[in-house]
């Protein structure tokens, strides 16, 4: 296709994102360095800067067959259009294939469930995932089933307009009501699987939470993501000496209440529609697991 410049002094490739609304400015530069951007007839660079009349031709290449197998599962689809799927994904799940998880993760169940109408900005193993949770926290995550609707999300996402809203159990009682932890999060100088509080090659994280029950020794608790760092809420209240319940790797290191693995649930999730801009809003309610401890606590008051 070919497309023409109508702003002077902008860049090739915030032009490219502006008017493919489909190409994030990543997906845009990575075209440009394939060589698939022409400007004016010739090979483009990224920082290339435009004048009103500059002609700019773009070729996007075809998907590239991805290597996964679809794998059928039952999944909780809680929301679903031409455009987005909202998956209830259950605790134990791995969102996309890894070492160790080639052919039971989300994705090959997304694939059997949905086959080709999943987006391929994220390449070979991710199709359709626009964010993630880790393997032991249940909750809500959005699929765009289309690149359009992929660059838009993942733009409400960078842009904090996506609200994500989780239910924790955390370790002691917290003293206020509410508060926000704003930390920078960075890889774990020692242990690459963990991450950290750290100003070293760490990037700004924010989590708001809020309490809504206490209970002896624990508090039942609900947290705002303002970013979305891995690990973010597991890593923040840690750092602020309430570790989530059940959270081995950065928490108590025997299990309590016969959790193993942490009471996090993403229970609600907002953003605006990538097609008309409508608001949604989508809640799952608590799983199994997450109302049996809070049972068990409310009979050791």
């Amino acid at each position: 296709m070919t497309l023409t410049a109508d702003q002077s002094g902008e860049r090739l490739d915030a032009f490219l994102s502006r008017a493919l609304p489909e190409l994030s400015r990543s997906a845009a530069q990575k075209l440009i360095a394939e060589g698939n951007v022409r400007l004016n007839g010739k090979p483009a660079r990224k920082n290339d800067r435009l004048e009103p009349g500059y002609s700019v031709s773009v070729t996007i290449p075809e998907p590239k067959p991805i290597d996964v197998v679809p794998t059928e599962m039952r999944l909780d689809i809680v929301y679903e259009d031409n455009d987005v799927a909202v998956i209830n994904k259950p605790k134990g799940l791995v969102v996309h294939p890894a070492a160790g998880h080639q052919d039971d993760t989300l994705v090959n169940g997304l694939l059997y469930a949905m086959g080709d109408s999943l987006s391929g900005i994220n390449g070979e193993l991710r199709p359709g995932i626009v964010h993630r949770i880790d393997k032991d926290t249940s909750g809500l995550l959005a699929i765009a089933k289309n690149d359009l609707a992929h660059a838009v999300l993942a733009s409400q996402l960078k842009d904090h307009t996506m609200a994500r809203t989780y239910e924790a159990i955390v370790c002691g009682n917290l003293k206020e009501d509410f508060g926000t932890v704003d930390a920078p999060i960075g890889r774990h100088p020692t242990d690459r699987k963990k991450m950290c509080v750290t100003q070293r090659n760490s990037k700004p994280a924010v989590t708001h939470w809020e309490v809504v029950k206490r209970y002896r020794g624990y508090t039942h608790i609900r947290c705002r993501l303002e970013t979305g760092r891995t690990h973010q809420i597991r890593v923040h209240m840690a750092y602020i000496g309430h570790p989530i319940l059940g959270d081995t790797v950065y928490g108590h290191k025997k299990p309590e209440l016969g959790q193993d693995s942490q009471c996090l649930h993403a229970g609600q999730l907002v953003f605006r529609h990538p097609r008309d801009g409508r608001p949604v809003m989508v809640f799952a309610p608590l799983p199994e697991y997450f109302t049996k401890v809070l049972e068990k606590l409310e009979k050791m008051q």
